[in-house]
């Protein structure tokens, strides 16, 4: 099943609970250094916009390399990343996608030193249908140190 089939009603606490897992399978995925795979989790026109970047980046190929190469950064300092997510909040748009919310923090561990929060961020998400999951179309990250 694509993101163009048909969906079957969910509840909302069984929407709750895909988010919850989809985000979770998410951020394991980059911070395994999975990159490809973490990738997939976008439509193929995805988008990911932060104000931490001057521009959005637009496409799973272009996704896929922007994480590439702040992966192979981070592998070369030996700095483990973590993304936690929380306080998520998922509202359904209608039977095919939802808009979430959620605060991440970035945790940053240098390969033998202490781990500490890197940045504070909120990223709103508009997710759509893929089969029995979900994928990320359009995933706004705001950091909250910058303006």
């Amino acid at each position: 099943m694509t993101a163009t089939d048909e969906a079957t009603p969910v509840s909302a606490a069984t929407l709750y609970h895909q988010v919850q897992q989809f985000y979770a399978q998410q951020m394991q995925l980059l911070d395994d250094g999975r990159v490809e795979e973490w990738a997939g989790t976008f439509t193929e026109d995805g988008v990911f916009a932060a104000n931490a970047h001057p521009e959005p980046v637009v496409g799973r190929a272009a996704i896929t390399a922007a994480a590439a190469r702040a992966t192979e950064e981070y592998a070369a300092k030996g700095v483990q990343r973590r993304h936690w997510l929380g306080m998520v909040s998922v509202e359904p748009v209608d039977e095919r996608s939802a808009n979430a919310r959620c605060y991440a923090l970035v945790i940053e561990t240098p390969r033998g030193g202490q781990a500490a929060i890197r940045v504070s961020t909120l990223c709103v998400d508009r997710l759509v249908r893929d089969g029995d999951g979900w994928l990320v179309q359009d995933r706004r990250v705001s950091r909250d140190d910058l303006a």
